[in-house]
């Protein structure tokens, strides 16, 4: 009786059969389920590259091509090693005239810059050193209770042991005067990071020998010029001492740091560092706010105001980032880098790992260079979240970041405001405010949605810049150790310390024939605007020309112009003729001098006698590799060889005012 319509039977049928086909899908998610695996950067490595270490593969052929060392720059080393006190003759007194405290504001490269100048500054006034606070990883900023201050990121044993036969260093004031710093007695300076040394001598020292304590506050990422005269060469070579030998990191981060490097190798295949410098600060003071989309574009103007209310920028809040950008103070966008390095030759399997702790823009920027590199690597795929709370250690929760609306008016209040309006006709009251979700408050840009003014960072954020620099350090190990360097932004002008700078100030120190890019983003965003319709179909002379000016940018041309803009700023970005030696028997280099008539390059001394075997050794096999890469000039590609090439360079073949002839 209840079936007798052909529709009710129709429908029974369409129901029956669509519960059997949930159940089926049921069933295969369940057996499914089992055999997903997690991504692991390292399998997906040796999945690319298969014929690990193999001599003969085309990788590794071109790979020979874009990472050998400059043979030019290998017959620099560094000054001293480690264990070398005999290039320390700045012996402290016993007797010394006070205490020096800091304080030191900032980012990684801030804080890493101006420890160096506070040594060296320590040393100048004969004073005693006290380990300097980072106030970014203090205890009030959320950071584990197992770390003070210093040691959350530097180790502070190293530090005091390598240094003592330089400077008297001390972990804390002594109790007497504890008690006078807290009551603030002391004098305090907040000098400049174009501070002479005659600023310390006359203003700072008698204040010294008077208080026996004075207070240093730093902000500018240093707080002494970088451009010191001949006469106090020493001073120079005790900030590479301090940078490049007593500021070790915590054991904890060298181990995973160097575990890092390991993984990035572990297919056999040399790897590049890429930092895209893409930071809120620096972006800001340049006005490249239009180079960004949507709420970006609104932080960096808000960020641009407050500098220009602090008088750090004596410009216009609105300028044309696009003539900016053309004139090199704006950065290379990934994008633009990843063209680049495919028009240089670097296979779409290039490994290449992302520097940063913090790229402004979000990974949106990051899409196309994804693209184009497809090993595109950084911090969280080559370590695992365990390996990185480990370094953080025990921390005390916090209470969570929760948005709360605002609590609804009552009815009294609505007629108090209603009385309050003003003579009548009075009008309408406006519509009621479009609710705010939960998702649209989430961020850390929330707040530009309904209020004018930043708020204060939260525990949380604290916290966050805490383990920043802990990125950023893991960020350095490997960045130095890279067989060749990309900057996206250093060099910029703002007179802070940029974090590529000092990677390429310490691998010019370490290693200075090692492969570092420096790019002219003048000249880049020159051939930029040529191509800029065709950017993914470039032609062929577009193509030599982008060669022709990075490879020259490898050469001594780069290296004197790397030199020329880097060093008036930061010291240790370009740490010669200081801190390094040329080998007896080549030629004296001729010297340059930069703007102030400080040397910028030649002028170095001899290097001992022990280095010229070393040298000799290192010689004979750049050599035999040149004479490969010669007899290797116009080399036939295996068939699995192609693949690996650049999609940019297999295009050339349909650029219509390319000669073969040529």
């Amino acid at each position: 009786m209840a079936f007798k319509s052909k529709i009710k039977w129709v429908a029974l049928f369409v129901l029956t059969l669509s519960l059997a086909s949930l159940v089926a899908h049921l069933s295969m998610t369940k057996f499914s389920s089992m055999n997903l695996v997690q991504y692991s950067a390292k399998e997906a490595l040796i999945h690319d590259f298969p014929n690990t270490g193999s001599p003969n593969s085309a990788v590794s052929r071109v790979g020979l091509r874009l990472y050998q060392h400059i043979y030019i720059f290998s017959l620099y080393k560094k000054f001293f090693s480690d264990d070398d006190d005999e290039k320390c003759p700045l012996v402290p007194d016993e007797n010394t005239n006070g205490f020096i405290y800091a304080k030191v504001f900032g980012g990684f490269e801030k804080i890493r810059s101006s420890i160096c100048d506070l040594v060296t500054i320590s040393r100048l006034l004969n004073a005693t050193l006290v380990i300097p606070e980072i106030q970014q990883s203090t205890r009030s900023k959320g950071v584990s209770y197992k770390f003070k201050s210093f040691s959350y990121l530097y180790d502070e044993e190293q530090f005091i042991m390598l240094l003592k036969n330089d400077v008297n260093i001390v972990k804390s004031l002594p109790e007497y005067l504890k008690a006078a710093r807290r009551r603030s007695e002391f004098p305090t300076f907040k000098p400049k990071n174009s501070a002479s040394p005659n600023f310390y001598v006359k203003e700072v020292l008698p204040n010294l020998k008077k208080a026996k304590v004075v207070g240093l506050i730093v902000t500018d990422g240093g707080c002494l010029k970088s451009i010191l005269p001949p006469s106090m060469s020493e001073f120079q070579r005790l900030r590479c001492r301090v940078a490049f030998h007593a500021l070790q990191f915590r054991p904890e981060i060298q181990i995973l740091g160097l575990r890092m490097v390991e993984r990035l190798r572990v297919s056999g295949q040399p790897f590049l560092a890429y930092h895209p410098g893409l930071v809120r600060d620096t972006l800001a003071y340049h006005g490249c706010a239009e180079l960004f989309q949507d709420v970006h574009t609104e932080l960096i103007q808000y960020r641009r105001a407050q500098l220009i209310k602090q008088g750090i920028i004596n410009d216009e809040l609105s300028v044309d980032s696009h003539s900016r950008r053309e004139n090199g103070s704006c950065p290379l966008m990934p994008e633009e880098v990843g063209l680049l390095l495919r028009a240089l030759g670097y296979p779409s399997k290039t490994i290449i790992y992302l520097a940063g702790s913090k790229t402004f823009g979000g990974q949106r920027l990051l899409i196309p260079l994804r693209a184009l590199f497809g090993n595109l690597v950084d911090r969280t795929t080559l370590c695992s979240k365990t390996e990185l709370s480990d370094l953080v250690g025990p921390e005390a929760p916090l209470p969570a970041d929760i948005f709360r609306l605002p609590l609804p008016k009552s009815e009294q209040q609505l007629i108090d405001q209603w009385k309050r309006a003003g003579p009548r006709p009075r009008p309408l009251p406006p519509p009621p405010d479009r609710p705010i979700y939960q998702h649209e408050k989430e961020g850390w840009y929330a707040w530009i949605l309904e209020k004018d003014k930043e708020p204060d960072p939260s525990p949380m954020e604290h916290r966050m810049q805490a383990h920043r620099l802990i990125w950023d350090a893991l960020d350095y190990i490997v960045s130095v150790e890279a067989d060749a360097l990309f900057p996206g932004f250093n060099n910029d002008g703002s007179g802070w310390p940029d974090f590529s700078g000092l990677v390429i100030g310490q691998r010019l120190y370490e290693r200075a024939s090692s492969r570092t890019y420096r790019p002219d983003r003048k000249t880049i965003a020159a051939l930029f605007n040529i191509t800029r319709d065709d950017m993914y179909l470039p032609k062929r002379d577009w193509m030599l020309s982008v060669k022709e000016h990075l490879n020259r940018s490898l050469s001594e041309d780069g290296f004197f112009r790397q030199s020329l803009l880097s060093k008036p700023n930061s010291f240790l970005s370009h740490p010669l003729p200081e801190c390094s030696c040329r080998i007896p028997s080549v030629e004296t280099t001729k010297q340059i001098k930069g703007k102030d008539g400080g040397i910028v390059f030649g002028g170095e001394e001899e290097c001992p006698k022990w280095m010229e075997l070393a040298r000799a050794e290192g010689a004979r096999n750049d050599d035999m590799e040149s004479a490969e890469d010669d007899n290797d000039t116009v080399e036939q590609l295996e068939p699995d060889a192609v693949d690996a090439t650049s999609s940019l360079t297999s295009l050339i073949d349909h650029d219509e005012e390319w000669d073969p002839n040529d």
